[in-house]
């Protein structure tokens, strides 16, 4: 290692023989330092726009530029032609592979967090995407930062081996021990990236219909139709089939309608046109309407429409609209709803099915009623 004093006659020997090489090489790293801070401060004036371009993400990494790594860029670029010391040009080397890890760890980090922000869906909610964007500053810039420190040690000649691997453990063991937390987690980052679903949807899971709340980083709270408060961890909701009733430009509705054995068939067929004009009289779109089988009491029919732009209170009103609509058209037809109904046989003795009681018995006893007034008239007379 030199000691200060033959530093100093290096430099004044170095300076003396190629000054002029320094000179040109000096000037040369200003105009690439200004040349390089122009096109920072045009990444800065990106970056200050609208979030939701890729290249207003790259402006706002370029805006992270560090004025010390524009220096050593032009110094090592000119370093060459200048032809300085070895200790020196050492230094140089040293500082830029340093100071250019770091900076590259921080421009991954701005493009990161920048792809993310761009792609979170803003109707998630303010709260949300801030804590959310929280955890993930702190887990990418702790990643990064730890993945450049040993960068930088390696090109030391520092064995980085055994740190590496602590670490590896170190993160399985936290990994295990947090392993619901994270679970959550990343389920919430799945919800506000993938967007299933958003803040406001009604959504339906399992046998739940319900209005979504708010989104947060453990669990995501529902509004119920009849007025519950639920609460369901963001991993477990992720597991079931959700269907989202936001996004329907119209709803189906069907009907199952029974009329009695007894409706003539001219009226039977004349049905499914019936339910048409009751279903464009609502103002509604008609799909189809028939027989669909021989039930035990009944002969079954359905309807199909559809409601366009369904809202929740929409759709059930449209519904009763059209119920009520068919009942005073059925009504009005002379048409009569089907309901559970029974009819007894009794068997002749002959075997054939006959009803509990027939003309035959009516005759029988009328004859007998007949007898006993003309023997009563026999009695009276003298």
């Amino acid at each position: 290692m030199q000691s200060p004093q033959q530093a100093v006659i290096d430099i004044g020997g170095w300076l003396g023989t190629h000054w002029l090489n320094i000179t040109i090489a000096v000037g040369a790293a200003v105009l690439i330092y200004f040349a390089l801070n122009l096109a920072r401060r045009t990444g800065r004036r990106l970056g200050q726009q609208s979030p939701h371009s890729l290249g207003i993400v790259a402006g706002r990494a370029i805006a992270r530029t560090s004025h010390l790594f524009l220096m050593l860029v032009a110094a090592r670029m000119v370093m060459g032609y200048a032809n300085p010391p070895e200790w020196l040009s050492g230094t140089i080397r040293i500082l830029f592979t340093i100071v250019a890890t770091f900076q590259v760890a921080l421009w991954a980090r701005e493009i990161i967090l920048g792809l993310i922000q761009r792609n979170a869906a803003p109707e998630t909610g303010n709260d949300t995407l801030s804590n959310a964007m929280g955890i993930i500053r702190l887990l990418v810039t702790v990643g990064l930062f730890a993945i450049a420190a040993i960068v930088v040690l390696d090109n030391l000649g520092v064995n980085v081996t055994g740190l590496v691997a602590g670490l590896g453990i170190g993160g399985i063991a936290i990994g295990l021990a947090a392993q619901g937390i994270f679970s959550d987690l990343f389920a919430a980052l799945s919800i506000i990236f993938d967007k299933p679903f958003r803040q406001g949807e009604v959504i339906t899971y399992d046998q739940t219909t319900a209005r979504v709340e708010r989104i947060g980083l453990k669990s995501t709270r529902l509004r119920a139709m009849s007025g519950e408060r639920k609460i369901i961890s963001n991993a477990q909701l992720l597991q079931k089939e959700i269907t989202s009733l936001q996004t329907l430009e119209r709803r189906r509705i069907k009907f199952a309608l029974g009329i009695i054995y007894q409706t003539p068939t001219d009226v039977a067929e004349t049905i499914p046109a019936m339910l048409k004009q009751v279903v464009e009289g609502e103002g509604q779109v008609f799909i189809h309407a028939g027989m669909i089988g021989f039930g035990a009491s009944s002969l079954d029919y359905e309807l199909e429409l559809d409601v366009p732009d369904p809202d929740t209170a929409d759709y059930f009103m449209t519904r009763h609209r059209v119920a009520l609509a068919i009942l005073k058209r059925f009504n009005a037809e002379g048409i009569e709803f089907a309901y559970p109904t029974q009819t007894s046989f009794t068997a002749a003795p002959d075997g054939r099915m006959v009803l509990p009681y027939d003309d035959r018995d009516d005759a029988r006893h009328n004859h007998r009623l007949g007898d006993a007034a003309q023997a009563g008239v026999d009695r009276k007379s003298p």
